[in-house]
């Protein structure tokens, strides 16, 4: 088979994604394609390396079976893709291959539970209400058995060694994701951020080696491991929590296919139950990142008051808005000696008044804030409203507010839009400058943002008006003047032609 491109992965998965196209909401079926394509690549991985090791050995099975045994995950014979697609047409009498695939994760989690527990526990390919009764079920199941075969994902097919490979596979998976999210409007957009913006946040939060990172409501992962990519050598830890149960299998699988094996994500709801605790305190980190829910109901103002961990020491947000519930929890994981955090928040958290408008007031005086950058609407899938990003910095080299207001560049698309390459890199070059730009950019003193009553309104501070060009009233009145004569002399030749027609006396 000849070497596998990317986009022969995308479009193969893509197209496997047909077996469930109408039976099922495209907010279900992605976990049964996305655990699937793991599947073929834990298995094809583990004939690749058994393969190596065969050549290595001169076909010693001892030896073999010994190094295997250290690789990252160990897939036993009849768990893995393989064994299940011979199976694919053999079930008269039989179990079910929604049976066969149900066991096989089963057995598969069981075999590296420090690594896969919980991953399978909240998905069944042998669900009735689903697939239908076991003879459409087992049709379905055929073909995207018979579909995922098509693809090799071993190293040597997918890239460059290990690291190619990781990279090409990842993608695939964050391309699935992605169609997924804009497949099913708002319950993607809950555990997606498209990756323009997520490579602009990392870019700006500049995380460095040694790092520890941590996305306290983390979705499938794609912003941490954008994150840990600008770093390059690897030379990161990655932490996260994430409440719902499939989206965080989601986020483990994707930190496997990319390379990072000993990221720590949690379950669970981080305002009501953090997860990364030390020493009886929150741990913190280097560098914080979150694309939180939009201002989100319900999320646990009941137990604010008496929080344990002190967030809310800075007041209390709405019990139907939880964008700086997320934003406090955030700056608290801020390490003390160089913490910094970038978070995704709809405008209304710029310049809503009451508690968020005192705490907001409480960041700013305490110096934490850094920056704003207003970004164009409609980049995100589930909603058309704009979006910003807030910066914030434990050790900032001054006193103030940098706004960028970069709402105008993108390139618009039909369903969504999108930053360019280019967009990014004016913001991220503005950023780092941290001068003044007409129309673009604007350091603002803490004086300046209480004049506004710490409103954070991005147009208060940068001006974007564009004066009209200015009128030469004289000029004006002379072409009217013309054309006016004009009008006139047309008039009197109408009126001949139609005398000399005799249709006038």
């Amino acid at each position: 088979m000849a070497q596998m491109t990317p986009d022969d992965i995308n479009k193969i998965v893509w197209r496997a994604c047909d077996t469930f196209r109408g039976t099922i909401d495209p907010a279900q079926y992605k976990d049964y394609v996305l655990v699937m394509l793991f599947l073929k690549y834990l298995t094809d991985l583990r004939n690749d390396k058994r393969e190596e090791y065969r050549q290595k050995y001169k076909g010693d099975e001892t030896r073999v079976e010994r190094a295997m045994s250290r690789e990252r995950f160990h897939i036993p014979e009849k768990a893995d893709f393989d064994y299940l697609y011979e199976q694919r047409d053999s079930q008269r009498g039989k179990k079910s291959i929604g049976e066969l695939i149900d066991e096989a994760l089963a057995t598969i989690e069981d075999a590296n539970k420090e690594k896969l527990e919980g991953v399978f526990r909240n998905i069944s390919f042998n669900s009735e209400s689903n697939f239908g009764e076991t003879k459409e079920r087992n049709d379905r199941l055929k073909h995207l058995l018979e579909d995922f075969s098509q693809l090799d994902l071993r190293p040597s097919q997918t890239g460059d060694g290990q690291t190619g490979s990781r990279d090409v596979i990842g993608d695939a998976y964050e391309y699935l994701i992605g169609k997924f999210a804009a497949d099913s409007g708002k319950k993607g957009g809950e555990f997606y951020t498209p990756p323009e913006v997520s490579t602009l946040l990392a870019q700006i939060v500049a995380p460095k080696a040694g790092d520890r990172i941590y996305d306290p409501c983390c979705g499938s992962g794609s912003l941490l491991i954008r994150a840990a990519k600008e770093i390059g050598d690897g030379n990161v830890a990655l932490f996260g929590q994430e409440m719902n149960a499939g989206t965080w299998a989601l986020c483990r699988m994707n930190m496997f296919l990319h390379g990072f094996d000993s990221a720590e994500t949690e379950r669970g709801d981080t305002i009501r139950n953090p997860k990364r605790i030390k020493d009886d305190a929150l741990e913190k980190f280097n560098v914080v990142v979150a694309n939180p829910p939009f201002s989100l109901d319900k999320w646990g103002a009941e137990k604010a008051e008496h929080d344990q961990w002190k967030r809310f020491d800075r007041g209390i947000p709405p019990k139907s808005r939880g964008d700086y519930a997320f934003i406090l929890h955030m700056i608290a994981s801020m390490a003390a000696t160089d913490g910094r955090a970038g978070v995704v928040v709809p405008h209304g958290v710029l310049f809503r008044g009451s508690s968020e408008g005192k705490i907001r007031q409480k960041l700013i005086e305490e110096n934490l804030l850094e920056g704003v950058v207003g970004l164009p609407a409609n980049l995100f899938f589930g909603t058309g409203i704009p979006a910003a990003l807030l910066f914030f910095n434990q050790v900032k080299n001054d006193d103030k507010v940098f706004f960028i207001d970069a709402s105008r560049d993108y390139e618009e698309g039909k369903n969504q839009n999108r930053l360019r390459s280019q967009d990014i890199e004016k913001i991220v070059k503005t950023w780092k400058d941290r001068q003044n730009v007409a129309k673009y950019a604007y350091l603002a003193s803490v004086d300046e943002i209480r004049e506004n009553d710490f409103n954070l309104n991005i147009p208060l501070y940068v001006d974007t008006f564009e004066e009209e060009e200015e009128i030469d009233i004289a000029a004006v009145q002379q072409e009217i003047d013309g054309l006016e004569k004009e009008l006139a002399e047309v008039r009197q030749r109408m009126a001949g032609y139609l005398k000399e027609l005799g249709l006038t006396s």
